[in-house]
This record gives structure tokens, sequence and C-alpha cells, in this order.
């Protein structure tokens, strides 16, 4: 083999060596003792109500930031959007089906830790692993407050409330986004006769939406519509739930199993200590007066 041929040959095996430890990186999501080796966390964020305000704080930001100086590394903050979020995490391209979800290719990882109010929904477990619980929510009929829509009275019966809220959408149009704990098929909004619009901007928007006259309503969660009802007092109301009662954490790839658990304790100890419940009192002060029950768990 001469000097020529045997150049070419390295750089073949030099490239072909960086294409797998490429595709190994696209497919797989660090664990703990990566990332202690890295030094640093990759916290990805959807900015989302008050967990990631997009403003450098939030419930989560803080969190996770605690979490980073816990295990003694840098932290990172990654932004990313409701589409991509599951995908850099998980290295998986995926299309969410109901409750199942389709795996449509390999992309690239950009995180170790999605932490944005996420919440628990079949489809995302199937890709995911979800921490202990961070947060209670529920989803939510928000219309204008001068629609012709009066919130109902609880019953006590969850199911009933939800049949009752339902049974007042027939010819409404309500807006929800698809892909996302707010995607009117997971609640079966079309089958109540209701005119669904699936929103095309931000979660964020979907209230000021419903201000603006673009729909007289929309499904908000828990967290967003507290949120919405404090910044635009006499807007809104909330008629009444479409969902049972949920709950939302911070998500780790299934190649994570050390991290998850770092943070799982790592939470408790918030917990025990009061650190969890100064963020809540902090970012969500009004939570209080509709989830005490969890809280007390706490």
């Amino acid at each position: 083999m001469n000097q020529k041929t045997l150049f070419h040959v390295t750089a073949y095996v030099c490239t072909m060596a960086m294409l797998v430890i490429i595709s190994v990186g696209a497919a797989y999501a660090a664990d703990l003792p990566e990332i202690k080796k890295r030094g640093v966390l990759r916290h990805l964020g959807v900015p989302y109500a008050n967990f990631v305000t997009g403003s450098g704080d939030g419930m989560d930001v803080e969190l996770m930031q605690l979490f980073a100086e816990h295990l003694g590394v840098e932290y990172e903050y990654v932004e990313t959007g409701w589409k991509n979020v599951i995908g850099d995490l998980s290295g998986k391209k995926v299309k969410p089906k109901g409750s199942d979800v389709d795996i449509l290719g390999e992309a690239p990882v950009r995180g170790d830790v999605i932490a944005n109010g996420l919440t628990k929904v079949p489809w995302r477990q199937k890709v995911v692993d979800y921490s202990i619980p961070t947060f209670p929510t529920q989803v939510w009929l928000i219309a204008q407050a001068d629609s012709s829509m009066q919130p109902i009275a609880p019953s006590g019966d969850i199911n009933a409330d939800i049949s009752a809220v339902k049974e007042l959408l027939r010819g409404r149009t309500v807006l929800g986004k698809a892909n996302t704990c707010l995607d009117p098929a997971l609640y079966h909004l079309e089958e109540t006769g209701a005119k669904v619009i699936l929103f095309d901007k931000s979660l964020n928007q979907l209230a000021p939406a419903v201000i603006n006259g673009e729909a007289e309503a929309t499904i908000l969660d828990v967290p967003d519509a507290l949120i919405a009802l404090e910044k635009w007092p006499g807007k809104i109301k909330v008629i009444g739930p479409v969902s049972p009662e949920q709950e939302m954490g911070a998500a780790f790839a299934k190649t994570s199993p050390k991290l998850r658990e770092a943070y799982n304790e790592f939470l408790e100890e918030c917990k025990r200590d009061g650190t969890y419940l100064r963020l809540v009192k902090k970012y969500y002060p009004a939570v209080f007066a509709y989830y005490a029950a969890f809280f007390e768990k706490k």
C-alpha cells in the first residue's frame, strides 16, 4: 500500500468514526456520569407561563439552576419549541397519534432534561420518562367575559362537571393547539359539536386570542389560566374543566435513568427544606386556592 492510498484509507476511517460518534450523539441523551464529566447540565425549555418566562427566570429555570449546582456542574438553558422539544431530548422525531406516537426518524439531542410545565400525557410517556410530580394541573375551558356561556356549578363529580362543560360547546368556536396537552383531540372536543380551531401561535397567546375575538373560547391548563386571569382581569372567565386533574413533571430520556433518579432525590430534598414551596409561592401564589391538597402532601 503506497503512502497516498494509506492517507485516503486513514481519512476514510476517521470520517466514518466521526459519523458514528455523531450518530450515537444524535440518538442517545447523556446520563449522569456523562453530564458530570462534561460539566454542564443542558435544560431544554419552551417559554411558557411562569415555568420559563423567556426573561431568564421562572419556576423551572430556578429549579434547574439549583439542580445543576447540586450536581456540581454549570447550567445551560437551551430554548426550544413544542414541536421539537421531545425530539431534542429523546433523539427521536415523533408524531403524536391520540394516546400513541409514531417514531419518524432520528433527531439531534440538544439537551438533558425538559422542564417547562410539561404535562404527563400518554403519548409522551412512551418516549420520555417523567420525574415525580412537580405541579398540579387540569385543562379548563376559558371564555370571553361577555360570552353567553356561564360557569358551571361544581357537582363534586369531575366526570359530571366535564360533561356539563362539553354540553355548552355545540356550535361554539374553541381554540386548541395540536401536539400539546391542549390538543382538542385528547378531550374529544369535536364530538361535542364545537367548531375547533387549531392555533398556530404559542400557547401563551391563546388567552389574548380569545380576548381579541379570534374565538369565543379556548382550552388552557391551570398554570396558564391562572396567569391569564391575573394579567387580564375581567376579560375572561373560567367555564369549567374538560379533563380530570393531571400532573406536570420534568422529562428525561429513557437512556438517562441515573439523572432522573438524582433529580427526584434533589426535588424531594427541596420539598423537605421549603425551597419548593418558596418557588411555588413566588411564581404561582393563586394555585393554593385550587389545589391545596396537592401541596399539603408535599
